[in-house]
């Protein structure tokens, strides 16, 4: 008997979705672009050089793009065997970091490898991702019931956990991108009410075993009179002296001092206050673009695998997106979520992009009549 071909790890593909790769492009240029403006001042005064976080944020984006291309060319089927076993490795290593990680304001999030440190929550969405989109694509069996679906949400479920120890706002991210890789494959609506209760109960207790939460919560409800409130307000501040068409580029007040790291997760309230409400409404509809795009590349996947990935990817850039925007305009308690593709953070954007590269995959393999909703009957 002749053995199985086995099936190339690399492929050629027959389309290539270049609206998402120009939007991706666009993204990461234009947060490189405000990276320098929102750090220039900073970096000159902490390292006698302006462009201190610029060539950092340069080098990440670079080696990001490089993978995502890479990524962009896999089979992605293949990752379906090692879903099981990047979810124990990445819990061990969230474990690891937990207990011997590098402390930053008071978290163990960073794991220091000497010549580099990352957080290890950035790749524990990639693998929720992948493994929530195989659970649901190749085991439906396991979303007929409730026990079942408890079995097949436990190991994200324990992830989730071990994140919400260090990273509150990380995990309800990745709970919430299995959740709508869930929701999108079996539409059970009480099923998410039950999830829902659950989660609020969660979060009450991982606010209340922290204290610094519980001050960040206090500095929502009234930032005027909370010490916590300083780098809210000051981003409200920037916000309403943007106006319509903002300052101009480079001519931010507050990022002078005022916003403490004004290039990370507060980087909105930049973008608003230099180019007003109509670059921030501008950064938006390129969000909406992108997220429309990654909608058409689902609908047109080759299998239920691949369609779920981009869901996934779909949902995490919306989740954060919504949750930065809203902190930064104080509808919801300030979280620390950076602005994809914009925030300051290289190992971020670096992830980030490989899951772009992801979604690229997926669309590598859509016949373009297909695509079009013209396939032959």
């Amino acid at each position: 008997m002749a053995a199985k071909k086995r099936r190339p790890f690399l492929i050629k593909g027959t389309y290539f979705d270049f609206p998402s790769l120009f939007f991706i492009i666009f993204l990461v240029f234009f947060g490189l672009v405000m990276v320098y403006s929102s750090s220039a001042f900073v970096s000159n005064r902490y390292f006698n050089n302006n462009t201190h976080y610029l060539i950092r944020q340069m080098i990440f984006g670079g080696a990001g793009l490089f993978a995502m291309f890479w990524v962009s060319k896999i089979r992605y089927q293949a990752l379906k065997r090692f879903s099981l076993i990047l979810v124990f490795a990445i819990a061990g290593l969230l474990i690891f970091t937990m207990l011997a990680g590098k402390a930053v304001n008071g978290s163990s999030r960073w794991l220091n490898l000497g010549f580099i440190s990352f957080q290890p929550s950035e790749i524990a969405k990639i693998v929720v991702i992948l493994y929530m989109a195989y659970i649901v694509s190749e085991k439906p069996h396991l979303l007929r019931n409730v026990k079942n679906t408890v079995n097949a949400f436990f190991p994200v479920g324990v992830i989730v956990v071990i994140i919400a120890i260090e990273n509150l706002s990380t995990a309800i991210i990745c709970a919430a991108i299995a959740v709508c890789i869930w929701f999108v494959a079996t539409p059970k609506l009480r099923y998410v009410v039950i999830i829902a209760i659950v989660g609020v109960v969660f979060v009450i207790l991982m606010i209340s075993f922290a204290g610094y939460r519980g001050d960040r919560l206090q500095a929502w409800r009234n930032p005027e009179e909370s010490s916590s409130g300083f780098q809210t307000l000051q981003g409200l501040y920037a916000i309403g002296s943007g106006g319509l068409f903002g300052r101009g580029l480079g001519q931010s007040i507050q990022k002078m001092g005022n916003i403490p790291e004004a290039q990370n997760d507060m980087i909105f309230s930049i973008i608003c206050e230099e180019l007003g409400i109509v670059g921030a409404v501008g950064i938006i509809l390129v969000f909406v673009m992108l997220l429309w795009r990654f909608r058409f590349i689902s609908e047109g996947a080759p299998d239920r695998y691949g369609s779920l990935i981009v869901v996934g990817v779909l949902s995490h850039i919306a989740c954060q997106v919504l949750i930065n925007m809203c902190v930064v305009t104080n509808l919801i308690p300030n979280t620390g979520v950076t602005l994809p593709f914009i925030s300051y953070g290289g190992t971020s954007l670096f992830f980030l992009l490989v899951e772009m590269g992801l979604v690229l995959a997926v669309s590598r393999q859509i016949e373009p009549l297909g695509f079009e909703g013209e396939k032959e009957s």
